[in-house]
């Protein structure tokens, strides 16, 4: 077989690395979210037990996608990457042909949060990567020769990429693509009609029984043979709909108390997993809530558990007993998919006024007395901004970084 001009070659081999990089730094940007997908693909092949990895697992996968994306923009180790390359596609499109057959309720995760694509969208996606790799790669042999310089150019974005992956498993992601993203306005302000203060949304309940869900209302629960799935509010007839993020959590009686969030000024600092908090991370988190009661804002502390489990979670003999009681009295409960999605971070921060998502930290990073009172006393969209603008410029700057040194070096 007669191999195209090697330019034509070199051209579709780029236009693969493109997607391979893109893809694989849309999953580094947020390796929560990545492995949350990774999750969803053990649960669809019934390797659950495997589900402890699939951070990891996914993480390592986007930084394999990640390189062999760099090398094929460079042009290094044309073969052996011509190899990878192929092998990832042939798996990765048998996968999705897969996801097309069975068509499970999940997302590809192909670009993370990113970009979602449906899995018919995913599988055409990796059949045009297929065809591009084979004009680019058949017959496998006489890739042309590799370009010094370009060993420097693979080093230096090699040497990005893992500084951005180790900031990302510290911090929150530079640029958040979650409904709970910088300006989002949480739905319990958004409840009453803005005329005649009518309430806008009605609770619907989701239970299963025999592999079959149903909505039910809250004044027809079904029988104790139904197990509960989650709540959601649904828009009456009516009403215009817009998408507005829920935060839904109750007390310890089980009421729902929404609107808390909605109020002047909260913090609110969200553990998804209180198994993986030690008693050190509690008593930070049990500081930072008195910090932030004392420089004026309303401090919630939100778990995905239930105040047994969470005053179990408390019990160890290594954190003082006035300090889990602190906790215990102030806490909320919430289920752990909408905490993971408000804040990636197991103990983050998120400041929310009157309604409107401000800033998120990390657990990493959260924000001591002093800046607490510097925010309490600060202008309060000057803080968004500079928050929403500082990561998008930066995550743009780091991808036109990469791109310069690949193609320009």
């Amino acid at each position: 077989m007669k191999p195209l001009p090697m330019r034509i070659r070199r051209f579709c081999a780029f236009l693969v690395g493109v997607v391979f990089f893109l893809s694989g730094i849309f999953k580094l940007l947020d390796p929560v979210g990545a492995g949350l997908v990774m999750a969803d693909y053990y649960r669809f092949f019934h390797l659950d037990f495997l589900v402890f990895s699939s951070k990891y697992a996914a993480l390592f996968m986007a930084l394999l996608e990640t390189v062999t994306g760099v090398a094929l923009i460079t042009g290094l180790w044309r073969k052996v990457t011509a190899i990878a390359a192929s092998a990832f596609l042939a798996f990765f499109t048998l996968l999705t042909l897969i996801l097309v057959i069975f068509n499970p309720e999940m997302d590809c995760g192909c670009f993370g949060e990113v970009i979602h694509l449906t899995h018919m969208q995913t599988f055409l996606k990796n059949v045009v990567l297929c065809a591009l790799s084979l004009a680019a790669f058949l017959p496998y042999r006489d890739f042309g020769h590799n370009r010094r310089r370009k060993y420097v150019a693979f080093t230096m974005v090699t040497a990005g990429v893992a500084a951005f992956t180790v900031y990302s498993l510290m911090y929150i992601p530079l640029v958040n693509y979650t409904d709970f993203k910088p300006a989002a306005r949480l739905l319990a302000a958004e409840r009453f009609h803005e005329h005649d203060g009518e309430d806008m949304y009605e609770y619907v309940l989701i239970y299963e029984k025999d592999g079959r869900k149903k909505e039910f209302s809250l004044e027809n629960v079904p029988d104790s043979t139904w197990t509960f799935v989650e709540s959601k509010a649904v828009l009456k007839a009516g009403y215009r709909h817009e998408t507005f993020p829920e935060l839904a959590f109750t007390d310890g009686s089980g009421e729902y108390r929404n609107q808390d969030a909605a109020r002047h000024k909260v913090m609110a600092v969200s553990v998804y997993d209180i198994r993986q908090a030690g008693w050190k991370k509690w008593r930070q988190i049990a500081v930072f809530l008195d910090n932030a009661r004392a420089a004026g804002f309303n401090p919630l502390l939100i778990t995905a558990s239930y105040p047994e489990a969470l005053q179990s979670a408390l019990s160890s003999p290594k954190l003082d007993p006035r300090v889990g009681e602190f906790l215990l009295n102030n806490a909320y409960y919430a289920d752990y998919k909408t905490l993971i999605s408000m804040n990636r971070s197991n103990g983050g921060i998120t400041y929310f006024d009157n309604g409107y998502l401000v800033r998120k930290w990390s657990f990493a990073n959260m924000p001591g007395k002093e800046d607490l009172d510097e925010l309490a006393s600060g202008d309060i969209t000057e803080t968004l901004l500079d928050y929403s603008t500082l990561g998008k410029i930066t995550f743009k700057g780091f991808l036109l970084y990469c791109f310069a040194v690949m193609l320009l070096l």
